[in-house]
């Protein structure tokens, strides 16, 4: 077969030349369905590593019962069900790996001590009032960079003032703020 001819073929028909021995056409296969699949795993893992490793289990499962594959499914759908199940014994098998101890911790023993809380809530009170020492202006804009999130442009678009206005004042801000909190050691 020709490579164009591998192209255009649908699924179907790849899976036949797959079962007649064609790795070809099964290289095809596998180039139409690995993003998605990958993007899958990486959105379920939020990693690459476990999600490339996934990939290609979920591909050689797909290869060694492409025989079991049955027409009355997209090629899609069944591939999308083997991926689905590798990732669930990838979960168990995780699960299976951990002590007793890291499987029955609960959130609530990792949250803060009640000293800890105390200490937090000091360090937020001390920081409030560094804050509410600035000037208005610099206030503004040290919440608006940094509570906010906001970009230097999306500040520069609502206070209409020009970029580098706003990253020095930014910067004088910040600058202020780390003076008063060294001041205070």
């Amino acid at each position: 077969m020709e490579i164009a001819d591998y192209i255009v073929a649908d699924d179907r028909h790849l899976v036949e030349l797959v079962l007649k021995g064609d790795d070809v056409a099964f290289e095809y296969l596998f180039n139409r369905y690995r993003e998605a699949i990958r993007r899958l795993f990486m959105a379920r893992l939020g990693g690459v590593n476990d999600a490339d490793d996934l990939l290609q289990e979920t591909f050689i499962k797909v290869y060694i019962n492409i025989a079991r594959y049955s027409p009355e499914y997209t090629f899609g759908q069944w591939v999308y069900t083997i991926a689905r199940n590798t990732f669930i014994d990838f979960m168990r098998r995780k699960t299976d790996e951990q002590s007793i101890d890291e499987q029955f911790t609960s959130p609530a023993e990792n949250s803060p001590t009640p000293e800890e809380r105390i200490i937090n809530l000091q360090q937020r009170s001390q920081f409030e009032d560094y804050l509410n020492r600035l000037t208005p202006r610099y206030r503004q804009l040290i919440i608006m960079r940094f509570f906010d999130e906001l970009s230097y442009e999306e500040i520069a678009q609502k206070l209409q003032l020009p970029m580098g206005t706003v990253k020095t004042q930014i910067h004088r801000a910040r600058n202020r703020m780390c003076h008063m909190i060294e001041n205070e050691k």
